[in-house]
């Protein structure tokens, strides 16, 4: 069993690696279905994973100036203490209602995060476009985009300590929309830089909870690692307009699948 969650841990690492989608989005997911982890383990267990494996990005972006920390900084002032207090209200209402279906609350909003990010990745040049246009229409757009900023770290803040998705993607979609004149690699950045800090407080506040596994934690540490490494050099030759809409249809299948069943 254990070989068989360092080679997921592989195959997710590359498929990272490859297409630049966070780990939840493939992770929970799969420790859901093929290992049967409890959904909100598996969230939590998640969210300690990306925050890991996505740290040394900040470090190779920051390197080459591709976060804008400004940015970074107001949607963290929505996030982080969004998902304090998200994660505080679920594991009260966890203990205290006995007669609230964790499992079922968790795999349905899953469902939704899920067909959110496949939603992103589809039309991630439409939401560019949108923002051009928005950027031309509004004057003073520029006014409004660091209350929105924040709004949307809020929107994060809750979504990602319950569902351990959204803070890739579905994150980078909001950067493309209201600051469409960044380049993409500062998107990427930006988006990593908020994801890591935003993971891994959602991830302590599951260790108190006790809804993480480390034991599987580490052993998908020990594939994903060396899979993210030789999925970002593979992207090289597979082009990531391939890989998109093959991954955004998977991603699509498996949060319907959330949401009806």
């Amino acid at each position: 069993m254990e070989l068989i969650y360092i080679i997921s841990g592989f195959a997710v690492g590359v498929l990272v690696g490859l297409t630049g989608v966070g780990g939840g989005s493939l992770m929970t997911p799969l420790m859901i279905f093929a290992f049967n982890v409890q959904p909100i383990v598996a969230v939590g267990t998640d969210l300690l994973f990306a925050a890991i494996t996505k740290t040394g990005g900040i470090i190779s972006h920051n390197r080459r100036g591709t976060i804008c920390w400004n940015i970074v900084g107001w949607m963290s002032l929505g996030s982080l203490p969004t998902a304090v207090v998200t994660v505080y209200v679920l594991d009260m209402v966890r203990t205290t209602n006995p007669d609230f279906h964790i499992d079922a609350f968790v795999n349905t909003l899953l469902g939704v995060a899920l067909v959110l990010t496949a939603l992103a990745l589809y039309l991630k040049n439409h939401i560019h476009d949108s923002g051009q246009s928005i950027k031309k229409l509004l004057p003073n757009w520029k006014q409004w985009r660091t209350p929105v900023t924040i709004l949307a770290g809020v929107l994060l803040g809750i979504l990602v300590p319950i569902t351990s998705i959204g803070a890739g993607a579905f994150g980078a979609a909001i950067l493309l929309f209201l600051y469409p004149s960044l380049p993409t690699m500062r998107v990427v950045g930006t988006d990593l830089a908020h994801a890591v800090p935003l993971t891994a407080l959602a991830g302590m506040g599951h260790m108190q909870m006790g809804t993480v596994d480390f034991t599987l934690l580490g052993y998908l540490l020990i594939g994903s690692l060396p899979g993210i490494y030789v999925g970002s050099h593979a992207s090289t030759v597979i082009p990531e307009k391939l890989m998109r809409p093959i991954l955004a249809t998977m991603l699509l299948l498996i949060g319907l699948k959330f949401i009806v069943s």
